[in-house]
């Protein structure tokens, strides 16, 4: 039976925004910037960390601060986007956004750094979930809107590797303080442009009050969360604090749910889970960050520490999945989009990922970076591409205009979460099977040049044990995407979701869910 859905009335549905294309610019250069945060200031914390003083036991912070102020109020963002209007509080997270980036690169002291860190998370928490629902509203024609989720998908998935880059050459070349300034332009540039450009559709915000123990229980659980697995990388899984975040969390987020389905205005509202389809997506997508992250770690630190590459080199290194990454999703999954049903793309996709991945189990100390880095790398950036776009599509697809925002913040959760734990849950994991291969193997090694020979080996040793694990969760996304998502391929016409004005509506027909 075919469901319907509300769209303008007009002769060939919906009337597309004229500025669209140009709107589609500045949403994608505030995610590209938002996105480039999350790694470029990962390169420059062993310089920031010598200027301010910073101990070891608190540089971790400097990355969990923005960490936890970002996830903890995406759901909280992407709520107040329905409410105040996307273009108003995407305008203002930008804004947000670059004073924070001016006070972190004029850190003095500690207390300034980690202040301006938590600032940046929390405008973040603003933008991100405003730039999804944006592009989700502006883009109503199904070819269209495969295009530019295409973009929208190339620079969410290869933009963390963009920030390597940029952050070796500004670290290496400047100060590790550029790697916060280069934000302000970036911000300065997508705010005014979105002010001018951006036309949002009427009809589409939730002007109900705002669920406040929804905005509090869903802050801290998600706080706890973030923060148990942060603390399990450092203090371990079996410390008590590590089981009380996780135990806080449970119980936080689980009243929240209760707390949902009885509220007459929820901040996140259930059908917006409960539908198979978007469930299906933001499971398989915050799996697949959860291996794309440990990826990350690992490949920098064995590029840098086992073969040597300057900060750099690292980030070039990083090209050929930044390539396959765009391929994916402006020539594959673009051009596929309309033509199959999403899960065609998704599951293959995460396959490739996985084969990829599983490429990169090989690796020895003295592996060659043409010979089998590239070609893994390739497979993963083509897979990863090509999978992330519908998926980021299909996460705002059929949504009720006035869900727009946290429907959209739920993508970004999915992906901030599945990152905390790919870090914290990989890191351990090759921590683990590196102790054990030193135990196993110091016996045989008798000689300096023995011992250092024997500590990278370790080291690969624990990347390759972790990234068999990552091979596994890939195959799980696949898994999940097959069979949790069911929808048709897109109408080739306009789509659900897409803000149409409540006073002249009609129902047409789509392929059902």
């Amino acid at each position: 039976m075919p469901e319907t859905v509300q769209t303008s009335r007009s002769a060939a549905g919906l009337q597309s925004d004229p500025g669209r294309w140009k709107a589609l610019v500045f949403i994608a250069l505030a995610q590209l910037m938002v996105v480039l945060d999350a790694t470029i200031v990962n390169i420059a914390l062993p310089s920031a960390q010598q200027d301010l003083g910073i101990s070891d036991g608190n540089r971790q912070w400097v990355i969990t601060a923005y960490a936890l102020a970002f996830g903890g109020l995406l759901l909280f963002g992407g709520r107040i986007a329905d409410l105040w209007g996307r273009k108003r509080t995407f305008v203002v997270g930008l804004i947000g956004f670059a004073a924070a980036s001016a006070l972190g690169g004029a850190a003095t002291g500690e207390a300034m750094m980690l202040g301006a860190r938590a600032l940046q998370g929390a405008f973040g928490a603003l933008l991100a979930p405003a730039a999804l629902s944006l592009l989700a509203v502006t883009f109503t024609d199904a070819k269209e809107r495969a295009k530019a989720f295409g973009i929208y998908g190339a620079i969410a998935g290869g933009g963390g590797a963009v920030g390597l880059i940029l952050g070796g050459f500004l670290t290496e070349y400047l100060n590790w303080r550029w790697t916060f300034f280069v934000n302000i332009p970036f911000a300065i540039v997508a705010a005014v442009g979105a002010y001018l450009v951006i036309r949002e559709p009427a009809g589409g915000r939730n002007r109900s009050a705002l669920d406040v123990p929804g905005v509090v229980l869903s802050t801290l659980g998600l706080v706890a969360l973030v923060y148990g697995f942060t603390r399990a990388e450092s203090e371990g899984w079996s410390d008590a604090g590590t089981i009380g975040m996780f135990v806080s969390s449970v119980v936080l987020l689980g009243t929240f749910v209760f707390v949902e389905a009885k509220v007459k205005n929820p901040l996140l509202p259930l059908r917006v889970l409960t539908d198979r389809n978007r469930g299906g997506v933001y499971l398989s997508l915050g799996l697949a960050v959860i291996a794309m992250f440990g990826l990350f770690l690992f490949l920098t630190y064995y590029l840098q520490v086992v073969k040597g590459y300057s900060p750099v080199m690292t980030g070039f290194a990083f090209l050929p999945m930044i390539a396959g990454m765009i391929i994916g999703s402006t020539q594959i999954g673009t051009r596929l989009m309309t033509r199959v049903p999403p899960r065609l793309l998704m599951a293959p996709g995460f396959l490739t990922a996985a084969l990829g991945m599983l490429l990169l189990t090989q690796l020895e100390v003295g592996t060659s970076y043409a010979g089998l880095i590239l070609p893994a790398q390739l497979l993963l950036g083509l897979g990863m591409g090509t999978a992330f776009m519908p998926a980021m599509s299909l996460a705002t697809h059929g949504v009720d205009p006035k869900d727009a925002g946290v429907a959209s913040a739920m993508v970004n959760t999915s992906q901030q979460v599945g990152g905390a734990i790919g870090t914290a849950l990989l890191n351990t994991i090759a921590a683990s099977a590196t102790t054990a291969y030193l135990t196993d193997h110091a016996a045989g090694a008798t000689t300096p040049a023995a011992q250092k020979l024997l500590q990278l080996q370790g080291m690969v040793e624990g990347y390759t044990a972790a990234i068999w694990w990552a091979v596994g969760i890939l195959a799980v996304s696949a898994a999940i995407a097959a069979v949790l998502i069911t929808t048709g391929k897109p109408d080739t016409g306009a789509v659900a979701g897409s803000g149409a004005g409540a006073e002249d509506e009609v129902k047409v027909p789509v392929i059902a869910h």
